[in-house]
């Protein structure tokens, strides 16, 4: 699949924004866990290109913290980190 410089730069955003910023299981000061969360980036991404309000994304995040890691909600970060993701995109959008 070729992907454009644009989509490239917002999935290493992602990735970033994954760790350093929403963090659930608090590893972001580990260089150990740097790929803590790498496996949710392309699912987020293309939730992401797709959104139109963030909700998608929001209900995705709060999924994987209550499901798939059992930390518990936190709707509120969840909320604040769609909104920095959104904004990279419509910042990198093509």
């Amino acid at each position: 699949m070729n992907m454009s410089l644009n989509d490239e730069q917002l999935l290493r955003r992602i990735d970033e924004v994954l760790h350093y910023r929403w963090d659930p299981l608090g590893v972001s000061d580990s260089p150990e866990a740097r790929d803590e969360y790498e496996s949710y980036v392309p699912r987020t991404f293309q939730l992401l290109k797709a959104t139109t309000d963030g909700s998608d994304v929001a209900d995705y995040l709060h999924w994987l913290n209550t499901e798939q890691m059992g930390v518990g909600a936190n709707r509120k970060h969840d909320a604040e980190i769609v909104d920095l993701l959104m904004r990279w995109r419509d910042q990198l959008s093509d």
